[in-house]
């Protein structure tokens, strides 16, 4: 049949496949250079936040002074000031933004579903029930409190998955739902038992602050999340087959384990984070839509982490800054932002994906 055809038909043909791959390859590089911009885009845009938390404020510092300081050369009051103060705040809310973003975006993703975030489904208030009952109960402070917390996360994970087995998405949403509800009683039974002061302790913490951290803390998560999230990113290149469904991934070869393995590490970041700086409210809730919707729908677990660093940084500085002489916890200003985009996100009825 080719020989058939003459050489302008030939030609003809081999123009409209050259067209056709060039076609292909335009729209593939299309998304590419736009996740390139939107990763830069938040890349400036937690510089700047990261810089207004650090150099502005009550006290300003000047860049040249960070630089000397953060080198060593003390300047009396500013270092202190800067090394005691700013930094470890700004660090901690990067460090913790970023867990709780790519938490929520392994999630939302896996499951195929927005409202599947540790915050909805119970894993940041086991976490926060157990650090609640060792800090109220056992008089824990430091390491053991955050070790028991992790545990309380991984734990609550579990029995929300063992109990809406294999049918996921809604069942293990609504599991999830009555488990936050059961932690929710726990700790206010907690409440119950403690005196006035205990009390204040735990009230803070649950509100989820990054205020009067150390560094100690700061290099224990830094060092936990050096370690776990490369593993993410390996384990997440397969994360847009995943959201094609079980039986079309497992037709492209991505095993349902490979899932398990992702949301597994998403409670672990959650609870890493949770014991650090407390359950931040709807940070992991809030990255992943925003970030997929710059994204053009499209998933990108390095954007949600740097959504949810810029999150939670500008509302620690927010919270510090924005009235005067009161200093609201990370906690509050995130849970201010967070109800609402949740009651809008049911308002519109876009509690799961659509099929395609």
């Amino acid at each position: 049949m080719t020989a058939l055809l003459s050489t302008p038909e030939r030609q003809v043909g081999v123009s409209r496949s050259a067209d056709a791959v060039a076609v292909v390859r335009a729209a593939g590089r299309a998304p590419r250079r736009r996740h390139r911009v939107v990763v830069g885009g938040l890349g400036l845009a937690l510089l700047a936040a990261f810089g207004a938390r650090v150099l502005l404020g009550d006290y300003t510092i000047t860049v040249p002074d960070f630089f000397r300081i953060v080198t060593g050369t003390d300047i009396l009051g500013a270092s202190f000031i800067l090394m005691e103060s700013k930094l470890p705040r700004a660090v901690l809310s990067l460090l913790a933004g970023v867990a709780f973003g790519v938490a929520g975006a392994l999630f939302q993703t896996t499951l195929r579903n927005p409202l599947a975030s540790p915050d909805i489904i119970g894993v940041t208030l086991g976490a926060s029930a157990m650090a609640v009952i060792a800090i109220a109960l056992w008089d824990w402070q430091g390491l053991p409190v955050s070790a028991v917390a992790v545990l309380g996360a991984v734990a609550t994970a579990l029995l929300v998955r063992l109990v809406a087995g294999t049918q996921g998405g809604h069942r293990l949403i609504l599991v999830g739902v009555a488990a936050a509800a059961a932690m929710q009683s726990v700790i206010q039974y907690v409440f119950t038992r403690v005196d006035e002061y205990d009390a204040q302790l735990v009230l803070r913490w649950l509100t989820g602050s990054v205020n009067g951290v150390d560094w100690p803390t700061i290099r224990l998560l830094a060092t936990t999340l050096a370690l776990l999230l490369p593993i993410t990113w390996w384990l997440a290149r397969s994360l847009r087959i995943s959201e094609l469904g079980d039986d079309a991934a497992a037709g492209l070869g991505v095993s349902g384990a490979r899932g398990e393995l992702l949301l597994l590490m998403g409670v672990v970041l959650c609870a890493v984070s949770v014991a650090a700086a407390g359950p931040i409210a709807f940070v992991s809730f809030l990255a992943g839509p925003i970030a997929r919707a710059l994204n053009g729908g499209r998933t990108t677990i390095l954007a949600s982490a740097l959504t949810g660093a810029v999150i939670v940084v500008a509302a620690d500085y927010v919270g510090d800054y924005f009235v005067p002489d009161t200093n609201l916890p990370v906690g509050v200003v995130t849970g201010a932002v967070g109800a609402p985009f949740l009651l809008w996100l049911l308002a519109r009825g876009r509690t799961g994906r659509r099929a395609a």
